[in-house]
Formats: C-alpha cells, structure tokens, sequence
C-alpha cells in the first residue's frame, strides 16, 4: 500500500530536526534509566516486602499493554503529535509528584498506575516523529536513537552517585527532576503535523490487521521471544536488591547496570557485521542460550568468591538476552510481514513481550521471597520454554 502524497507543509523539514530529536530520546530514558534498577530500592527502603514490590512493578506493566496502542493511535489521529507529547510529559511530571505522598502500599501503586499510563507512550511518541524524519527528509534513526541509549548509560551512573551521597529516599525527587527536563525538551518537538502512516503500537492496525498475522509462525517466534524477554523480569525487579543486601555500593550498582547498557549498544553497533545475514530466528534462540547461561550463573557468582568482577562478566550477556531480542523482532517483522501490516505486528509484538514480562515481574516476588537470589534459576525454565517455541518453528506461512 503506497503512502499518501506529501502535502508542500510536509516537505519541510524543521530546523535542526535531528538535533531536537537526539535531545528528546535522550530526555526521556533519563527517568527511565533511575525508574529501572532504583526504584525497587525505594520500594524496600520504605518497608514493602517482595510480593507487595512485585505487585507495584508488574500492575503498571499489564496496564500499559492496555493503553499505550490506544493512546499512540489517539496521537495519529491528532493534529500534531508533538502536542500530545508534551501533554503526556506533563502528565508524567504530575503523577509523579504522587510519590511524595505518604508511601503506603494503595498510594504507591495508584501513582505507578497513573504514571505508566501517561509515561510509556513517551518512546513510541518519539519514534514515531523520528521515522517521519526518515521518510520524509532522509534522516538517520541509529544515530538519533543512540542517544537515548547514551542518555540512560548516564541515568544508570548518575543515579547511583547520587543515591551514593544520599539514600534510596531521593529516588522520587530524582525521578520528577528528570521529567521536569523531560516536558522542557519536549517544548521542542518538530511540528509535522499527523503521520502518513499509522504508529508502530497503533491500536487501529493491530484491530484491522491482527488477526491476519496469527499464522503460526509469526506466533510461535513473537511467542518465543516474549518467554526469552520475560525471562528478564527477576532481574528488573530485585538484582539491584539483591546487590544491596550482600553489601555492593549505590554507585557500584549504578555501574552494573551501565555496563550492561553499554554491552547492549556494542551490540547494536557491530551487529551488521557479524550477524546481519543470520535470520530472526537464530538470533533469537542465541539471546536464549544468553539469557539461560546468565540465570544459571547469577547466583553461583557471589558465593564462589568471584565477587564484583563476576556480575561484570555477567552483566556482558545483556549484549546477547537483550539486544538480539530487539534486533530480532524486527529483523522477524523486515523479513516476513508485508510493510502495510508492520503496524500491526508491531502491536502484536509489544503485547507479547509486554504481557510476558508483567506476568513474570508478578511471579518473581513470591520467588525471591521464598528463594532469594536463586530464584534465577526458575527464570532459565522461562528462557528455554521461549527456545522451545522457536525449535518448533518450520518455516513462514505465507502471507
């Protein structure tokens, strides 16, 4: 399906487009990089035990798989989604003003509600304007998004200073500070007006075109790599709690998840090299062997007297469970779905990495509080039942 014709407006191409996109990527995974690993910190510095942390980081996550295709396909429907940005910047900001409030248990999982609500959409938002850029002026994505990869390398170890000459307790002031900056940058979207084609997590293309996606194949690879991806959900959820409690620093910690960021962007950036010519699922099943091999290892590593250095090496594998998850799902969508249904199947895509990786945030409180860091060792089963599904694929069911 060709795209519409662009209007005169449209050929525009905004001052300095490309700069103001890196600063909006970059603007909005800075709260995200101190929500991420410090938050759970929070959480259990305000005396909520496991199961309750679980509950208020999974809760957040099976609302957003809910919302954010509706609001993304709202923003289509806008007159300019740089305006719907900045409202949901402001909204962010706003909610998260809520974590100010006494921190009981409803109070605190009522604000991660409303903030996932108004808050996940930020990066499909941005990649939405940044594509347009793309198409309509030639402008590069790699090198707008890598900042915002860059950005959250240095939330990771920002925050972790910070916390380093505080406490835990300045995580909410952290986080608002970091929106503040975010709604500013956002002040400064290009104006393009409504896109040519649909965002990627439209809820309108995900309706129109779902169904004709769910052959087999297609099922069985996104199936599998939302197991592998879900798989990650313990480590979200209380390896920074974990590394607390055997004695590992604030800024120490800050630097582990750093390091694994960094992995994950080596990876983006010599991945065309080494693994272009692989098909989606060989990438796949080798971040499963990654993420097996680094849940099976995570709890050996402190007892066995490795130390620090150990969670280094370890944390190296994010390079492989993580970044050839994102590399796949799309190399899977370039290589089998037709580019009218890539909506869709977008959509598709974040509803099962989402929902899985809610689903096993959920179950990784009761796991930790019953078996601690161990409870890695269940999320190798989660992995090799993802490897599983894409054993059993053949070959793609025609279109």
């Amino acid at each position: 399906m060709p795209l519409p014709a662009l209007s005169p407006e449209q050929r525009v191409k905004p001052r300095h487009f490309e700069l103001r996109i890196s600063l909006i990527f970059a603007a909005i995974f800075v709260p995200q990089a101190i929500h991420l690993p410090y938050f759970p910190l929070w959480l259990e510095g305000n005396g909520f035990g496991a199961e309750e942390i679980a509950v208020i980081l999974s809760a957040p996550m099976f609302l957003r798989v809910v919302t954010t295709p509706f609001i993304t396909a709202m923003a289509d429907e806008a007159k300019d989604r740089a305006n719907v940005l900045i409202l949901l910047a402001a909204s962010a900001l706003l909610a998260s003003l809520g974590f100010f409030l006494k921190p009981t248990y409803l109070v605190v999982l009522a604000v991660s509600l409303a903030l996932a609500v108004a808050w996940t959409p930020h990066s499909p938002l941005a990649d939405s304007l940044a594509l347009s850029g793309v198409r309509r002026f030639g402008s590069n994505y790699t090198r707008m998004r890598i900042w915002g990869s860059f950005a959250f390398l240095c939330g990771n170890l920002g925050g972790g200073v910070i916390l380093s000459l505080t406490s835990e307790q300045a995580v909410p002031a952290i986080i608002s500070a970091s929106l503040v900056v975010t709604l500013l940058v956002s002040l400064l979207a290009p104006r393009l007006g409504r896109p040519r084609k649909a965002s990627p997590l439209s809820a309108v293309d995900i309706q129109d075109a779902g169904p004709k996606l769910l052959n087999r194949y297609f099922v069985l690879v996104v199936g599998g790599a939302g197991l592998i991806n879900g798989s990650h959900a313990f480590l979200y959820s209380f390896v920074s709690i974990y590394w607390k409690s055997i004695g590992v620093g604030d800024t120490t910690v800050g630097l582990l998840w750093a390091w694994a960021v960094a992995a994950e962007v080596l990876m983006f950036l010599f991945f065309t090299r080494v693994f272009s010519r692989r098909p989606a699922t060989f990438l796949l099943a080798l971040a499963g062997a990654g993420a097996v091999l680094r849940w099976l290892a995570f709890p050996l590593i402190w007892p066995s007297g490795i130390g620090v250095a150990g969670f280094f090496a370890i944390q190296s594998l994010h390079a492989f469970s993580t970044a050839l998850i994102l590399i796949g799902v799309q190399k899977l969508i370039v290589e089998t779905v037709p580019e009218e249904r890539t909506g869709a199947a977008q959509g598709i895509a974040f509803f099962a990495t989402g929902f899985s990786m809610a689903a096993f945030t959920l179950l990784s409180g009761p796991l930790y509080a019953a078996f601690g860091v161990f409870g890695f060792w269940a999320m190798i089963a989660v992995a090799a039942a993802g490897m599983v599904l894409l054993g059993m694929v053949r070959r793609p069911t025609a279109s």
